[in-house]
């Protein structure tokens, strides 16, 4: 059972932009208890293939900070444990969501959360924002945004955004299902 006050924010950062042909290669997740912080895990996955310079330029993850890191099959547990029965949260949730559920799937587990996209939800709330990029509109809104495309600064700066979203959309967040699928 999803419980509407718990949710866990996510963040990833990946060899490529399709789940189907590319892997995890860094994951934050920050658990809030309604917009409290109570949690945080933050873990380099190895993604037992090279990332290419481009994804090293964006990131500034190299294959060399890799080569120690586990690989994802040693930290799904974890990632079970402090995603279970919260709402998944993410920027752009299909994007994040759809890499966790292959690589679970790539070790036959079904991974299946209930989900909520602050870039739909931002649009709500925010709707004369002129872009819904994280970095856009976290800088809009005057939330800090420390390391960009590194999974635990993108994802502190969502669980931010989220607050103040939570904020706007109080009962939408709180009692709408229809913001649960993609």
């Amino acid at each position: 059972m999803v419980h509407t006050e718990r949710f866990s924010i996510v963040d990833t950062e990946t060899t490529g932009l399709r789940a189907s042909d590319n892997k995890i290669i860094e994951i934050a997740i920050i658990n809030m208890n309604g917009s409290q912080i109570v949690e945080k895990f933050e873990t380099l996955i190895n993604p037992q293939r090279r990332i290419t310079p481009l994804i090293s330029k964006i990131t500034g993850i190299d294959n060399q900070m890799l080569l120690q890191a586990p690989p994802f099959f040693k930290v799904a547990k974890k990632i079970i444990e402090m995603t279970q029965d919260r709402v998944f949260v993410a920027h752009n949730a299909r994007f994040d969501f759809d890499f966790l559920q292959h690589e679970f799937s790539e070790l036959g587990y079904n991974y299946q959360a209930q989900t909520h996209c602050t870039v739909r939800l931002a649009r709500k709330a925010f709707p004369k924002e002129t872009s819904y990029s994280l970095p856009k509109l976290t800088a809009s809104l005057g939330i800090s945004h420390g390391k960009k495309h590194r999974a635990m600064g993108d994802a502190l700066a969502t669980a931010e955004l989220f607050k103040r979203i939570q904020s706007s959309l109080t009962q939408e967040i709180k009692g709408d299902q229809t913001l649960a699928p993609f």
